[in-house]
């Protein structure tokens, strides 16, 4: 590959970025300006508004039958501030920072209705003293969504908490005891022994990764779009595709571009980070005696962070690329990126997480191992081999968006658009032609639509109709596709596969689904072995909804699923995928969804690959018959296992074992094996 076109390449393609002032803006005006302006402004604004609060006049109505001893205790804490005009030289009135607020009691009598008075804000709190069996009892109301009410009220606790203690010490004194001996039986200390750089690095661990994260995707954010949707846009791509450049030329120009901008971006708001975090501290040190700390030890967790962004980098480049490729222009680019940077958002939340240990496994998995290994290192937890796992990760993972990338610009079809790839939902229905399968784009909008529904309203269904809720939540897995098909006006039997097969065909499915069980079983067990307490949650929601008969049983959890799940998976999302990809490709893409459908670590594999074989069954056969059949009956074995242990136990003792040994293992993957063997011969004719 010629390292002189690609030098070419990525000087035109900076050239054509930095012309855009989206970009500029977004790399050098909000890290170098609007960070520390928001900061400093948003200190400014609180450190206002807290004087303010000090310094207001609070209006307080006490009508108790205490012979006015807490509103003579009221009026004392106020004159204080009063004979001394609002500043009290001690040390106790320094650090509350000179409060100087007021406070106007206001007469009982004089108030009709004091709810009335709260919410009309005439008043700030009103305190009512009874005697209630032998003892005084003081209710305070107040407006908690009022900050004078709500300061007013932590006003009127703190005089209450010193009045309890004079009485507390005023009984102890009356009978005779040491009020000390009593109040203070042990002494305590705490003893912290972190050291000043590693308070500061929590502090600054908790919320430095979630931002640089965020700022790292908007640095790469405008670029991508600009190199990818944006040159298609502007009509520029068709020009250079005709020039003596290869894609992969042409792909790796596009991503250093991007990522260098990206990692340009994420220098500058790592020093105004460090430069806002300088200042806070010099401020902090020139208002109080804040100890010092050595900032020489954070320059290795500096270091390491510096490389573990630039990997960082690479990953979200290639990520933003891939899924602005598939725009026409910027605005549906902006469109696309929207929900990934909300997934990037949700993700990066785990470093404010408390507990959350970056393990081998979590290591691997993008943009939380970033903020969790920042995290680590800034409280100087430096672990080589996690450090190793996620560089390497990441690298990794941008290595195959690049691939994925190479093959989008190899496909006419995304480059230059066509209608397989156009979003039809939210086109009116007259313009809409009838035939064929939905296109990508309505199947996305499908996916994300059943997830919501499924974990919001399904969710709902199961905690109040358990049993018939899973039932509920499996015709909105069937309703949602439907809907959409017949909106847009598609060949259902093409959409869904709703084609005749020939008999073996059936019997070949079979035997598929019984090699498929014995073989899930042992990748079960071990991931049980890694996952116990995600396996543990599964048992556990399993076991909730297994109420009610046999019968009622197999419809829902065997049948209903093998019917609605089917429609959804290898009916709709497998032929609108096979439509604009190769097989192999839809029938991964279909097996990842699936999995992940299922919402647990410890099933994602079983789930995936039981998805992969029914996809395969589907594109042999040509018909989603028979993996509803084998979808069915895969449940129904799994209902048995469940309803009638004792007697499944008889026949397959190796099933309740609570530990499965080697030769287990061996012999039920060999039996699975075997009948996947047998299965594969029956559906070797090929569909016609």
């Amino acid at each position: 590959m010629s390292t002189k076109i690609i030098k070419t390449l990525v000087k035109k393609e900076m050239l054509d970025v930095l012309r855009d002032k989206k970009t500029v803006v977004m790399m050098l005006v909000v890290p170098v300006i609007l960070y520390p302006l928001i900061f400093i402004g948003v200190m400014q604004l609180m450190a206002a508004i807290s004087s303010d609060m000090r310094q207001q006049d609070y209006r307080i109505a006490v009508e108790a039958e205490d012979d006015g001893a807490f509103l003579h205790k009221l009026t004392e804490n106020d004159d204080k501030w009063k004979d001394k005009g609002g500043v009290d030289d001690s040390d106790e009135a320094a650090d509350s920072n000179t409060d100087s607020y007021t406070i106007t009691i206001v007469e009982p009598d004089s108030i009709d209705d004091y709810e009335s008075a709260l919410q009309n804000e005439e008043l700030d709190v009103y305190i009512r003293g009874t005697v209630q069996n032998g003892k005084l009892q003081y209710d305070v109301y107040y407006m908690s969504s009022v900050a004078n009410s709500d300061y007013a009220m932590n006003i009127v606790m703190d005089v209450f908490d010193e009045y309890r203690e004079e009485l507390t010490q005023a009984k102890i004194k009356d009978a005779g005891l040491d009020v000390r001996e009593i109040l203070e039986p042990i002494l305590y200390e705490n003893q912290d022994k972190s050291s000043r750089e590693q308070s500061m690095g929590s502090l600054m661990g908790s919320v430095l990764p979630f931002m640089l994260v965020i700022s790292l995707l908007m640095g790469t954010m405008y670029p991508a779009i600009d190199t990818t949707a944006g040159e298609r846009e502007r009509g520029t791509l068709e020009t250079i595709l005709t020039l003596p450049v290869t894609n992969r030329q042409l792909i790796i120009s596009k991503f250093l571009t991007v990522a260098v901008i990206g990692m340009i971006s994420a220098l500058l708001n790592i020093l105004s980070m460090g430069g806002i975090a300088v200042y806070m501290y010099q401020i902090l040190g020139m208002q109080t005696e804040v100890a010092s700390f050595d900032m020489a030890k954070f320059y290795p967790a500096i270091l390491v962070g510096i490389l573990c962004i630039f990997a960082f980098s690479l990953f979200i480049s290639a990520i933003t690329m891939c899924v602005t490729s598939f725009a026409k222009s910027y605005k549906e680019a902006n469109n696309y990126i929207t929900p990934l940077m909300l997934v990037i958002m949700f993700v990066g939340y785990i470093g404010f997480i408390p507990n959350i240990e970056l393990t081998q496994t979590m290591a691997m998995i993008p943009v939380a191992n970033i903020c969790l290994l920042i995290k680590n290192i800034l409280v100087f937890k430096i672990d080589y081999m996690i450090i190793a796992v996620v560089l390497i990760s990441n690298v990794a993972y941008a290595v195959f968006a690049i691939l994925f990338l190479s093959k989008i610009y190899d496909s006419e079809s995304i480059l230059f658009g066509d209608a397989k790839g156009s979003l039809q939902l939210f086109e009116k229905r007259s313009n809409l032609q009838k035939g064929g399968v939905p296109t990508v784009s309505d199947v996305w909008f499908v996916v994300a639509l059943t997830i919501v529904l499924v974990l919001y309203a399904g969710s709902m269904l199961q905690l109040k109709f358990g049993l018939w809720g899973v039932f509920g939540t499996q015709l909105i897995i069937l309703l949602v596709p439907l809907a959409v098909v017949i909106y847009t006006k598609k060949d259902m039997s093409a959409t869904f596969g709703l084609h005749k097969t020939k008999p073996i065909r059936f019997l070949g499915a079979f035997f598929i689904i019984l090699g498929m069980y014995p073989i899930n079983i042992v990748l079960s067990c071990i991931l049980i072995t890694l996952f116990p307490q995600s396996a543990d949650n599964v048992v556990t929601t399993f076991s909730t909804i297994m109420d009610g008969n046999i019968v009622s049983i197999f419809l829902v959890i065997a049948l209903a699923p093998a019917i609605c799940e089917e429609m959804l998976f290898r009916g709709l999302i497998y032929h609108a995928m096979k439509s604009r990809y190769r097989t192999p490709v839809a029938i991964s893409i279909v097996a990842v969804l699936f999995g992940i459908y299922h919402m647990s670590l410890v099933k994602f594999i079983p789930t995936g690959l039981l998805g992969l074989v029914l996809c395969y069954v589907v594109y042999k056969t040509g018909s989603i018959y028979p993996s509803m059949m084998m979808h069915c009956i895969n449940n129904a074995v799994s209902v048995a296992v469940t309803y009638y242990p004792e007697k499944i136990e008889k026949i397959f003792p190796i099933l309740y074992r609570e530990s499965m040994s080697l030769p287990d293992a061996l012999i039920l993957s060999g039996v699975g094996l075997a009948f996947l063997a047998v299965g594969g011969v029956l559906l070797r004719e090929k569909k016609r």
